[in-house]
């Protein structure tokens, strides 16, 4: 089954595809066909930033954005279909994520790119909103690549720490398959990239969306006053499980932790280093707080892999005897492996089986995820 699946996440920058073929073996399998990054237009991008605030988020700018991100996402569908060399009647699904624009916590959440239109311009039966019915569960509804993490990268001796750095940090704790009695489960651990990216467009004037190969961080000196501020956030201190976004870590967080350094004199390169510190420490601090045992081997995906500086200060957190891999080495794209993962999530919704972890999630029980929306390719039961 040909299952294309996509994923923008916290920083809003683009759109991760992923053209996937499912076998329907035991253990399932699977093979990485196409996957394509394709960046938001810079209108687009500011639209979706200035509708996932609070303040500035109308609904009128969010029902408009719903069917603009629609368009986005079909165009990127076709992209990536027209890029593996087949055609759209040859692709069974699509498992879209969305874009989140507002996250709370175990009680709701709203992602938006409208089901509906990607259906109608692809003719491809789509499967959206994949979170809700976990938090309907009584879950946070994420991290939710756990189930892939699970299935594709449990070691049968070694402890695994899937670590994906998106805007937000999260991570898959992986017992070993030897250790029957221990199971798998995750949780955010707070910012990744999200407070590296707004302290690097404070620092350029904007001439930079993100800290490109760490240069910045690398050129500043971590700044211990700021980072124990940083280190006093509420969320830090939660149990698992739990979430989180911009709703608590975005702009307005990041124009008042750069007025707080700016005001006590810190360089903005400086700022930027000790956000790259905090994100890389915090992560290190949550395996500490909350895994039964420090893994052996920790395999970083997300746009943070890509982050030489982030990934010395990580390692640096961490004991020797702690291996930190790229999801590269093991053969898929870092930045595409939310992207598979939310097609394996429609995959398993289209073949009618439970996907969330309630471990990870904190959901009562497993449920089915998400909602269908009927393509073209759409067949009846007695068809």
């Amino acid at each position: 089954m040909l299952v294309l699946g996509m994923m923008s996440g916290t920083s809003a920058d683009g759109i991760e595809a992923a053209l996937v073929e499912f076998t329907p073996t035991t253990p399932l399998t699977w093979k990485l066909l196409c996957q394509q990054s394709i960046p938001f237009s810079d209108a687009l991008r500011h639209e979706i930033l200035a509708c996932v605030r609070a303040d500035m988020g109308t609904v009128d700018r969010l029902c408009a954005l719903n069917f603009d991100l629609g368009h986005a996402y079909a165009d990127a569908a076709l992209e990536t279909i027209h890029a593996a060399g087949l055609t759209p009647a040859q692709v069974e699904l699509i498992g879209n994520h969305g874009q989140t624009v507002w996250h709370i916590p175990a009680h709701s959440t709203l992602q938006i790119g409208s089901p509906a239109v990607i259906a109608e311009r692809t003719g491809i039966t789509t499967i959206s909103n994949l979170r809700a019915r976990d938090i309907a569960a009584g879950g946070h509804g994420a991290p939710m690549v756990a189930l892939f993490d699970q299935l594709f990268f449990t070691h049968p001796t070694w402890d695994r720490a899937l670590q994906n750095i998106g805007g937000i940090a999260n991570a898959t704790f992986l017992p070993a398959a030897a250790n029957a009695s221990a199971h798998a489960f995750a949780f955010d651990s707070g910012p990744g990239n999200l407070l590296i990216d707004d302290a690097t467009q404070r620092a350029t004037d904007g001439a930079q969306a993100f800290d490109v190969a760490g240069l910045i961080a690398a050129r500043g000196q971590v700044n211990h006053a700021l980072l124990a501020e940083l280190l006093r956030h509420p969320f830090l201190k939660q149990a698992p499980p739990k979430t989180t976004g911009r709703e608590m870590f975005g702009a307005p967080y990041g124009e008042q932790m750069w007025q707080w350094a700016r005001a006590r004199n810190i360089a903005a390169d400086d700022i930027v280093a000790t956000m790259t510190r905090f994100a890389a420490q915090t992560i290190a601090d949550s395996y500490r707080a909350y895994m039964p045992a420090l893994p052996t081997e920790v395999i970083v995906s997300g746009g943070g892999a890509k982050n030489p500086t982030l990934l010395k200060m990580l390692a640096a957190q961490l004991p020797a005897s702690t291996r930190l891999r790229a999801l590269d080495e093991f053969g898929i794209p870092s930045q595409s492996k939310e992207a598979i993962a939310f097609a394996l999530l429609a995959y398993q919704t289209w073949r009618g089986f439970d996907s969330n972890i309630p471990a990870a999630t904190g959901a009562r029980h497993p449920v089915i995820l998400g909602d269908i929306t009927p393509g073209r390719n759409w067949k009846r039961p007695d068809a």
